[in-house]
């Protein structure tokens, strides 16, 4: 096959395979992210189709195979990219051994590989790197995404998510404009708490409440800062109030960042420097937020983990005192979703009442597999209804697959038939009051 070389927007080419995986990624709740290299041209000269055609296989393949709930994809390129150089497209910590990743790129995709005049590379500090070369559309520029105006260079943002990853590439985006970036509520305590010297202030979605976006339209009139909701793409639109500037959608890009600067700042380009004294604005975020991070976040967040940390996070998680169904934040929940409360706890009985059996069943069957699934299916139903200790509980059984201790598995189906019982009798209670 020959090769059909043409202009392309690398941007769009990851949110087309992002929507090609979109069922996987829900079905197996993972979280997909790009993290982009500064280097790397808005516009490139190359296979589009067959380029396309091989991340689409390959990370279908790693969806389908790793133990992980976030893939960073992340793309590398020469400083000065001058006309072609080679692109580095790497995953690293997807928990799939090493060679059955080999054995599926040498056997999947070297027909789009020798098509784009790619390479694997064998390296010890990446679990997945493909080099592939790509000519620069627009020659002699360095900068590749260019702003208005000079006065929407170098501002200053606060950015909060569970996540260490996301904020990690979403972070390396804005400093491509030169943009100052603080992550999350230790770095904001050392500049000392104060909200008035950031511009933008963005925060994940499922941390945000109204009571919190009612507290920052009271600061908005003191302060001109940008308030900005991180989002899943699948999310249902729900009013929100004034107070949110606007949204910045998963998975996020470089164009993604350029584009929301340029709707953010396109009346005001007023640069830092030249910004007029205003008052501090001391707030206690973390307080406000109700921070509560799950172990799993955190696990997903520190690199290189042993197995010998599980007993250490199991030992934490028994410490955590974690409510049975928090009833004000499944509320929420399911009306950011648009759903009934009421209709989603009747719908939890409907599906999780007598699941003890099933779970003691296919645990003493050792069905890796349908464990796995049942674990992300309550994971989710938990999650929803605010059934905290509920989803607690499916994080560590989660956590045995990913540190491979599948010996630990038989003294779980007892807890959960205990945390199930005791679930259901809380859910039942409250739908009688309701009644």
């Amino acid at each position: 096959m020959q090769k059909i070389e043409k202009a392309f927007d690398i941007n769009g080419v990851l949110l087309k395979v992002f929507s090609s995986l979109e069922s996987i990624k829900d079905e197996r709740k993972i979280e997909l992210i790009y993290e982009m290299e500064a280097s790397i041209p808005k516009e490139l000269k190359g296979d589009v189709v067959v380029f396309t055609r091989l991340l689409t296989k390959v990370l279908t393949f790693v969806f389908q195979n790793t133990k992980t709930k976030e893939i960073v994809l992340s793309l590398h390129a020469p400083d000065d990219f001058l006309y072609e150089e080679f692109i580095s497209f790497k995953l690293n910590d997807i928990f799939i051994p090493k060679e059955r990743i080999q054995d599926y790129l040498e056997n999947n995709i070297t027909k789009e590989l020798e098509i784009l005049e790619g390479k694997i590379i064998y390296d010890k500090d990446s679990d997945v790197q493909l080099n592939i070369p790509f000519q620069i559309n627009e020659l002699g520029y360095r900068r590749h995404y260019r702003l208005p105006d000079i006065g929407m260079l170098g501002k200053k943002v606060l950015l909060i998510s569970e996540s260490k990853k996301i904020t990690q590439s979403i972070k390396k985006m804005f400093t491509y404009f030169l943009y100052k970036v603080d992550i999350g509520f230790e770095e904001f305590k050392k500049q000392g708490n104060d909200l008035s010297q950031y511009d933008i202030l963005v925060i994940d979605d499922c941390i945000a409440t109204d009571t919190f976006e009612q507290i920052v339209a009271k600061v908005q009139k003191k302060i001109p800062i940008k308030y900005v909701l991180l989002r899943d793409s699948h999310t249902h639109e729900v009013p929100h109030s004034d107070a949110v500037s606007t949204y910045l959608i998963k998975p996020v890009t470089q164009e993604s960042i350029f584009e929301l600067i340029a709707a953010l700042f396109h009346n005001d380009i007023q640069p830092v420097a030249n910004r007029p004294e205003v008052s501090k604005c001391i707030l206690d975020l973390e307080k406000i937020l109700h921070k509560n991070i799950s172990v799993k976040a955190e696990v997903s967040s520190i690199d290189n983990l042993s197995s010998g940390n599980l007993n250490r996070i199991i030992e934490k998680e028994k410490e955590l005192k974690n409510p049975l169904l928090n009833i004000k934040q499944g509320e929420e929940n399911t009306q950011k979703m648009g759903l009934i409360y009421t209709k989603e706890l009747k719908k939890f009985v409907e599906i999780f009442d007598r699941s003890d059996i099933y779970f003691r069943q296919i645990v003493n069957e050792k069905a890796s597999n349908k464990i796995k699934d049942f674990c992300i299916d309550l994971e989710k139903h938990s999650k929803l209804i605010g059934a905290e200790s509920m989803f607690r509980f499916a994080d560590i059984v989660s956590l045995i697959f990913v540190y491979d201790k599948l010996d630990m598995l038989p003294i779980y189906p007892g807890k959960y038939h205990i945390e199930l019982q005791n679930l259901l009798e809380a859910i039942r209670k409250h739908l009688n009051i309701k009644s």
